[in-house]
């Protein structure tokens, strides 16, 4: 740990070289920095504890708040005001940027790349190789998905991309490999099986692709 005027309760843990920004709070049972597989295993192998094995940790900017329960593994990097709700995961070689907020219970699988002023709400689920843009928004129990063929058949892992200022709506499940462009929205319930152009709308199961009302034509505040 590196840093002056943070907060972290003491029934928390921290791993390896693991940095928290100034006037961040880690609140109860939060473990950072636990270490991703291949590093477990080496520890294991060489029959030691983690907390005497030299390995990277995890970087939390500063002013975050990380919630009760929550868990962010090594090779986690992310920037200022970052917010979690309670029992988040984060796992290994994730990049998040400035202002996110990542709701309760969210699962982010690794090897993801999240922009600035994203809004993840509760139970959305984050597979690897995931890229999330600027001012993105997930509402709640939203899956993304990056396997086609699951355990039948060999695929190279392919997550979805959503681009600056995309919406996507409560319960909505994103196929693998498909992009959401610019300031599109995908309608809550959708099942998004192919990509979606910039300013349109993604609506039903299997998804059309509509008109988005001009009203909606613009980027998220978040």
């Amino acid at each position: 740990m590196n840093s002056p005027k943070f907060k972290i309760h003491s029934s928390s843990k921290i791993y390896g070289t693991s940095v928290i920004g100034k006037d961040t709070v880690i609140l109860e049972n939060v473990i950072l920095g636990y270490p991703e597989h291949k590093i477990l295993m080496e520890i294991l192998k060489q029959n030691i504890e983690i907390e005497d094995f030299d390995f990277p940790g995890c970087t939390i900017g500063q002013n975050s708040i990380i919630r009760i329960g929550s868990t962010i593994f090594s090779n986690v990097n992310t920037g200022k005001n970052l917010k979690t709700g309670h029992n988040v995961m984060i796992r290994e070689n994730t990049e998040i940027g400035n202002d996110v907020l990542i709701g309760t219970n969210v699962i982010i699988d690794g090897h993801v790349n999240i922009g600035n002023n994203v809004n993840i709400q509760g139970n959305v689920y984050i597979p690897t190789n995931v890229v999330i843009e600027d001012s993105v928004f997930i509402g709640p129990c939203a899956v993304l998905v990056n396997d086609k063929y699951p355990i039948r058949k060999k695929y190279e892992l392919k997550g979805p991309v959503l681009r600056k200022g995309a919406s996507i709506g409560a319960n909505a499940t994103l196929l693998p490999d498909v992009e959401i462009g610019e300031g599109a929205m995908v309608a809550g319930g959708a099942l998004v099986t192919k990509s979606v152009p910039s300013w349109k709308l993604a609506i039903g199961a299997p998804a059309r692709i509509r008109e988005l009302p001009k009203d909606l034509c613009e980027l998220n505040e978040i």
